[in-house]
């Protein structure tokens, strides 16, 4: 019999793949189905079907479902921040994911809603905020800060005690020295050196 928690994923696009890659490495859930829009319903992506609307969110949350949001962060945070706002107002349950190969210190604080995708480190004393993405072989290091709703792209480095304010997007392979502050609301292009 198994032991995982049922979850439903909310949007069906790039970035819900590589979400279910980290689920499925891992022990704690099971995968029930997408959230989606309505055209793409009975659609499938890495064979899991779009079943439900956002009509549907409601009902979801009373049969006791844990969620989590598959919608990427690029352009806008706006999607992702007004549905994470209506499934915690509703009580719903949304959990910190972790991918089976990354590697996050016992020490670490990191809120609900959050991933920490394939190979990514989180090391000690690290605090992450509510419903991020931080992406593969992202490194978040020692007493760094991490605002809630930021995207922290693949293989960026977030230096020691360095700050990312709320609703910032910290490009692929970007590197935050020590100590440096990204004001809310930053998009911090590729490959950038923040001092």
């Amino acid at each position: 019999m198994s032991t995982k928690k049922d979850i439903i994923l909310i949007g069906g696009g790039g970035h819900c793949r590589s979400v279910i890659e980290v689920i499925e490495s891992g022990k704690e859930f099971n995968i029930v189905g997408i959230v989606d829009q309505k055209e793409k319903l009975g659609e499938k992506i890495s064979s899991y079907e779009m079943k439900w609307t956002d009509e549907d969110l409601m009902e979801l949350v009373s049969k006791g479902y844990s969620f989590h949001i598959s919608i990427g962060q690029i352009k806008t945070v706006d999607l992702r921040c007004k549905i994470f706002d209506f499934l915690i107002k509703n009580d719903a349950n949304m959990p910190v994911i972790v991918a089976a190969n990354a590697s996050v210190s016992s020490r670490a604080k990191i809120a609900s809603g959050t991933i920490i995708m394939q190979g990514a480190i989180v090391n000690a004393n690290a605090e992450i905020g509510k419903n991020c993405i931080i992406n593969s072989k992202a490194l978040i290091e020692h007493d760094a800060k991490i605002g809630d709703f930021c995207h922290i792209s693949t293989g960026a480095i977030i230096n020691g005690a360095a700050c990312v304010g709320e609703k910032s997007f910290i490009g692929s392979a970007a590197v935050l020295i020590q100590e440096s502050i990204v004001p809310p609301e930053s998009f911090v292009r590729a490959a950038s050196l923040i001092k």
